[in-house]
């Protein structure tokens, strides 16, 4: 991987949405809402304390997660997108 998100920064690559709903209705690809879910990729070294030191994020490589509509910048590389989002910006880890 290229990228390296700093400090309590995470990078995902978002998880696609199934295209048809529990009754079989498939919807369209312009009517889709994009998911708020994905996939770790990368993290960063932590959250920097006041005296210096770092605490590791909870979140590691692989987790799959919930995160916010709206707390997350999407950046393409080499041809993938992804998002990069603070760890407050995650809701949760699917198990």
């Amino acid at each position: 991987m290229g990228v390296k998100p700093l400090h309590d920064r995470v990078l995902v690559k978002r998880l696609e949405e199934e295209n048809k709903t529990a009754g079989g209705i498939i919807i369209p690809d312009n009517s889709k809402e994009k998911p708020a879910q994905g996939e770790i990729v990368a993290v960063g070294s932590g959250y920097r304390n006041t005296d210096g030191s770092t605490t590791a994020l909870e979140v590691k490589i692989g987790d799959k997660i919930l995160f916010e509509k709206y707390g997350h910048s999407d950046v393409k590389h080499e041809g993938n997108e992804y998002l990069i989002m603070k760890e407050s910006s995650i809701l949760g880890i699917l198990n």
